[in-house]
């Protein structure tokens, strides 16, 4: 039975929506938080485990100094305080997907706590996002439901458990309730993740790639009647890994949650599942923290990092996202739009790359925000997807400046890139497409052009300066396409003023 649904604008008109943000990021660590076993993507089911991954008895756990490190570098991009000591803990309930029954965690101790992010909306404004805490965890692994429609568990009759993922190093950065927010909810969830992802890219800290799951979102929504009352029921909708997704979920459940307090209605507080119809159905009444018995993790020594590592690790940080495009935008002359368009079409690092080979900001930008975001696009893919490096497109640009290839040439050029052919020097000389730049050849093709075209010539000598244009046209159709067209008409003018 589908879900009763109050009109979006009418609903934030006569309800207060609040949200909150619980944002994992897979650590681009060598081996796992607690064990050795390799931590990479794929492989073959249940192949990349130790006896700690499969919590078998007597496997202790070691922390990874690397993934402690990887969360100090977030919390500190993040405005965090870090702690001089925190422990881990165990969070106990039934995880299938997690063999030991329970996820080393941490709880009322996290590695970094009270930050803020600012994050850039799309009229330009700017919101404030205050984070609670970030802490370490570990990933649990894999269910795969058989029987079911797209792998989903609504109608599978089993389902089959990869491990390769559990003990994977996690950092959750966890919102304090984002008020204020109003209409713009979803755009601010969606634009706060999106900044994460670009911080954990700088940082090096992960791939950050959300189709593999490397950056999901917990989504909790709850409505109160005015900014003055207390907070309402909240939902929680699970590991949403796209931004439309968390988008989505945020209208919907607004959508959803004010139809029932408008009836009188009482909100369930419960964890929810984001669907591919952008609506979201009931998983489990939701848990309380005192329902997953933390207690210390007893294998494990408190984590206490020295002042000094903290801030080596401090003065390690790179530029951060936000100030890198307030810098780029500049040096390169760029428009707010259009310095936006840049960053929502996952072009900016792309452009910078392809800037640090040789070419311009601006020149890097027409070819990746033109030509290549037309493929992309014909493609249904990213950007970055996209089978050429911006070392390409600089060399391609370089073929461009120093007059070896018009833009047009150069366009067949990058379809022999894109067709895998090779670098833009290796297509320009097996498709023989350099810009012919020979005075004897292009004379010899003019005169031919000019002897086809007696009218035209005499109209060029009686003052129509204009004609040139056809003698031109019929010059670039002989060299097809071939030869520069600024020059073929210096030497039309030539010829005809003879």
């Amino acid at each position: 039975m589908a879900d009763e649904l109050m009109d979006y604008d009418e609903a934030v008109e006569r309800f207060d929506p609040v949200i909150g943000l619980e944002v994992h990021v897979e650590l681009g660590t060598a081996t796992k938080m607690f064990d050795a076993a390799p931590n990479t993507f794929g492989g073959e089911p249940n192949s990349r485990v130790t006896p700690t991954s499969v919590g078998l008895p007597g496997a202790l756990p070691v922390v990874n100094k690397k993934g402690v490190e990887y969360a100090i570098r977030i919390g500190l991009a993040l405005g965090c305080s870090i702690a001089e000591s925190c422990r881990f803990a165990r969070k106990n309930y039934f995880y299938p997907d997690l063999a030991k029954d329970f996820q080393t965690s941490q709880s009322d101790e996290p590695i970094a706590y009270e930050g803020a992010l600012e994050v850039e909306l799309e009229d330009g404004s700017f919101f404030t996002v205050p984070i609670e805490r970030a802490h370490m965890e570990e990933d649990a692994g894999k269910n795969t439901h058989i029987g079911g429609a797209d792998g989903r568990i609504e109608g599978a009759d089993h389902s089959l458990v990869d491990y390769n993922r559990a003990g994977v190093p996690l950092v959750e950065i966890v919102s304090h309730p984002i008020i204020g927010a109003g209409a713009k909810a979803p755009e601010v969830a969606s634009a706060y993740v999106r900044t994460l992802r670009d911080i954990f890219r700088a940082l090096g800290v992960s791939e950050a790639r959300m189709e593999r799951g490397n950056v999901r979102a917990d989504v909790n929504v709850s409505l109160r009647e005015s900014p003055d009352a207390p907070l309402g029921t909240r939902t929680e909708t699970k590991n949403v890994n796209t931004f439309r997704g968390i988008d989505g979920v945020i209208r919907y459940e607004i959508q959803r949650q004010a139809a029932i307090l408008a009836a009188g209605g009482t909100v369930l507080q419960e964890t929810r599942h984001g669907q591919a119809d952008g609506t979201t159905k009931p998983g489990r009444v939701k848990s309380d923290a005192d329902d997953y018995r933390y207690f210390p993790e007893p294998d494990l020594v408190p984590v206490a990092p020295s002042r000094e590592w903290v801030e080596e690790i401090r003065q390690s940080l790179p530029e951060m996202p936000a100030a890198k495009r307030r810098r780029l935008k500049e040096e390169w002359g760029l428009a707010d739009e259009e310095m936006r368009d840049v960053v929502n079409a996952g072009a900016l690092e792309l452009i910078e790359a392809t800037t640090l080979a040789g070419p311009s900001g601006q020149a890097a930008r027409k070819w990746w925000m033109g030509e290549l975001a037309r493929k992309a696009k014909e493609q249904e893919t990213s950007l970055e997807e996209l089978p050429v490096t911006p070392e390409q497109v600089a060399q391609l640009q370089k073929l461009v400046d120093d007059g070896r290839l018009t833009d047009k040439l150069a366009r067949q050029v990058l379809e022999g890139v894109l067709a895998g052919e090779g670098d833009p020097e290796a297509v320009v000389e097996a498709r023989g497409l350099e810009v012919v730049s020979d005075d004897s050849a292009l004379l010899a093709a003019v005169d031919e052009a000019l002897a086809a075209n007696p009218d035209v010539a005499d109209k060029i000598r009686g003052g129509k300066v204009q004609a040139a244009g056809a003698i031109v046209g019929a010059v670039m159709k002989a060299t097809k396409g071939q030869a520069d067209a600024r020059r073929v008409r210096e030497l039309v003018m030539e010829r005809v003023a003879q």
